[in-house]
């Protein structure tokens, strides 16, 4: 009989151990349902095509990102698509992440004592959080995609927050119902007017 070394042994206990996600990735939290609504009233559809109305609200939608602050990344008019961001500073930004192990803030000492044969000796290091990033802000984007088809809006959100060194952060879905109820109260006055 043949013997399996220890390496082998314990490589084939680790790969028993392997588990599969019992769920696919998705948005947390999940988009708010005032983010996904129909487009004009009844009396707009009858005096225009889809088509156009679809059209005329991927406009308006592009005038109230920009009223917004938003700068546009990408549109494509055929498939219905809107895509904006826009950034700002963080000033005074508490990054959850950067003391949870003791490190990240002030100086960083590190010393050691050894004792030998004939001697002994005392070490001491300073270092310091100098190189990139100095003058920079940790930022915070904020992205939004527009998508209208088959006469309905469906907005999506998230927001990304990022260090000084520009390290990710925190990243989340922000679809709540506060931003996508602004939005729709946004359209609905250019809407009703090209009603008119």
């Amino acid at each position: 009989m043949k013997t399996v070394p220890l390496g082998m042994s314990c490589l084939l206990l680790l790969m028993g151990c392997q588990t599969v996600p019992d769920r696919l990735p998705q948005a947390e939290p999940a988009p708010a349902a005032s983010c996904y609504f129909p487009i004009g009233a009844s009396t707009t559809v009858a005096v225009t095509t889809p088509d156009a109305l679809a059209q005329d609200v991927l406009t308006q939608s592009v005038a109230v990102l920009e009223a917004w602050g938003f700068e546009l990344v990408s549109t494509d008019t055929r498939l219905g698509l809107v895509s904006a961001s826009r950034q700002r500073d963080l000033i005074g930004y508490y990054d959850p992440y950067d003391n949870a192990y003791g490190y990240g803030q002030g100086m960083r000492v590190f010393g050691g004592i050894g004792l030998g044969r004939g001697g002994s000796s005392v070490g001491l290091g300073i270092g310091g959080g100098f190189g990139g990033g100095v003058g920079q802000q940790p930022v915070e984007v904020e992205r939004v995609s527009l998508f209208v088809n088959d006469g309905y809006v469906r907005i999506s959100r998230d927001i990304r927050r990022f260090d000084h060194l520009r390290d990710l952060r925190e990243s989340y879905s922000a679809s709540n119902e506060d931003f996508c109820q602004r939005f729709q109260a946004a359209l609905l006055p250019i809407s009703g007017e090209s009603a008119l």
